[in-house]
């Protein structure tokens, strides 16, 4: 089992996809970043290797966030391949009128 060091094993790599969504026009920002996750949840399921796909919404700072969580031992080809289909969801988020802070993250998972 891959370690980042002595006693910090993990089995399970994620990368997620996350911004900041205005509460403006019904919350319209949010549904569009929604339906921009719909366009591409099931090419996203049927990336070698996925152990899940999360959805974090807080409606308390607003941040709508998209966890892919991959067997540690097949990350490595979704990262070669720059995570398709991860370029055009940040696009599509970026072309939503109040969607703010799009970044992204690469972090290891273990149940403890």
């Amino acid at each position: 089992m891959p370690s980042i060091t002595t006693g910090v094993e993990f089995d399970t790599i994620a990368r997620e996809w996350r911004c900041k969504w205005s509460p403006e026009n019904d919350k319209i920002a949010l549904q569009e970043a929604q339906k921009a996750l719909d366009g591409i949840l099931e090419e996203v399921k049927k990336t070698d290797g996925v152990k899940s796909v999360q959805r974090v919404v807080c409606g308390g700072c607003l941040d709508f966030k998209v966890i892919v969580a991959l067997d540690a031992e097949k990350f490595g080809s979704w990262s070669e391949a720059q995570f398709p289909p991860e370029e055009s969801f940040l696009a599509a988020l970026n072309a939503i009128d109040g969607i703010t802070q799009i970044e992204t993250q690469t972090y290891t998972l273990m149940p403890l």
